[in-house]
């Protein structure tokens, strides 16, 4: 399954690039156009989602070279914990903003749709970052407990 999921995940890296550099920045110009008075949240919402989109892309990448650690049988050494770190961290990185955009939409919102959609991501992505601190918590263990079944061998 490594090589459909690492076929998978260079199109998803390319669908990325293609939306930070053209769809998202002409979106979020269009929608300035077309609305004026909200026209100031155009530059500080095209950085905000373009920085989503680098959080994903580093999962990608960290999630690319796991691959490569379970592909070489190497997934249980302290090398394995730098990228599930960075996992981890961009994750966090993402959560953090995700919930700056939503108590600051929250506050000016004067329908709650966009409020609980936000609220709703929030949550999502709170859990996918715990989930992935007990994974790396999990990874720690087999690491620990492989090291010790090869230093009884």
């Amino acid at each position: 399954m490594v090589t459909p999921l690492r076929v998978f995940l260079v199109v998803l890296f390319g669908v990325l690039v293609l939306f930070q550099t053209m769809s998202l920045p002409g979106q979020f110009a269009h929608m300035a156009k077309e609305d004026p008075e909200m026209a100031y949240l155009r530059w500080p919402a095209t950085a905000v989602t373009v920085f989503w989109l680098l959080c994903v892309q580093v999962v990608i990448v960290a999630t690319w070279k796991l691959l490569s650690l379970v592909k070489s049988d190497r997934i249980f050494t302290e090398g394995a914990l730098v990228w599930v770190d960075a996992v981890v961290w961009a994750v966090a990185a993402g959560w953090v903003t995700l919930v700056g955009v939503f108590l600051y939409v929250g506050f000016k919102a004067t329908d709650p749709g966009l409020p609980l959609l936000l609220f709703l991501a929030v949550v999502g992505v709170s859990v996918v970052g715990l989930l992935m601190v007990v994974m790396r918590a999990l990874l720690r263990q087999a690491t620990t407990l492989r090291t010790d079944m090869e230093a009884v061998i």
